[in-house]
């Protein structure tokens, strides 16, 4: 199994800390926030490569930092030099699948710390012999605009999912945490062809699910996203590792 991690991003909400410097890379405690994620995962035993996919300006840091972990890492330079022309989260998770066909793929957004492993969801996952996502319970009318928010039925089966819905039918937001068996990664390309949006990762989800089963693991911890300065500052208070 592959680990893609989308780290192309400009983070220009975090300047001056990310104008030259990627968010990925950041310390939350003594560690990077890569660091955290692949770590843990990797005690899963399953993953026999990372592919972190970085734009053209920040991959030497990331080529850097990968040179000093004994993981697999490969970066991929996906070619744009400005948040102008990024080429989206979908358009980035496809160039990454065509290095690797008939390969299962764990997805996740390389600028989140997690108080859980992630290997619960992998075994989740794999227990269920199908693509999934994760799902947590958002209060926040306000919040839910921005997310992506997923209907399930009592199998944990995603119905519908919507990113940034005006109208969000329920309260479920799924973190950019998603894993596709290897059948249903060679349909990313599919799906940008038939129209799903190619900014949000969770975009091609929100169309695979009308295609095949896909199902929503409740999360069973804490999602720390680190999305501005505040953010940031507040992690670096209150983050106390990989609790369960």
């Amino acid at each position: 199994m592959k680990c893609l991690i989308l780290a192309a991003g400009y983070a220009t909400r975090l300047y001056p800390l990310t104008e030259n410097f990627p968010k990925p890379l950041l310390k939350v405690g003594d560690r990077t926030i890569l660091d955290w994620l692949v770590d843990d995962i990797d005690t899963s035993g399953v993953v026999d490569e990372y592919i972190v996919i970085s734009n053209h300006r920040f991959a030497h840091h990331f080529e850097a930092w990968a040179a000093t972990k004994p993981q697999h890492i490969t970066v991929l330079d996906d070619g744009t030099e400005t948040n102008e022309t990024r080429l989206g989260a979908v358009r980035d998770i496809a160039l990454a699948i065509a290095k690797a066909p008939g390969e299962d793929f764990l997805v996740i957004a390389g600028d989140n710390v997690l108080d859980f492993s992630l290997t619960r969801f992998i075994d989740y996952a794999r227990r269920k012999g199908a693509s999934c996502i994760m799902r947590y319970y958002e209060p926040s009318d306000v919040r839910l605009l921005k997310c992506g928010v997923v209907t399930v039925d009592d199998d944990d089966r995603v119905q519908r999912m919507t990113e940034k819905s005006p109208t969000p039918e329920t309260h479920w937001a799924c973190p950019p945490f998603y894993y596709y068996t290897a059948a249903d990664a060679q349909l990313v390309e599919q799906g940008i062809a038939a129209g799903c949006g190619t900014d949000a990762p969770g975009s091609f989800i929100a169309w695979l699910c009308s295609q095949v089963p896909v199902y929503a693991m409740e999360m069973p911890g804490r999602r720390y996203d680190i999305g501005n300065l505040q953010s940031y500052e507040e992690v670096q208070r209150t983050y106390k590792g990989i609790e369960k």
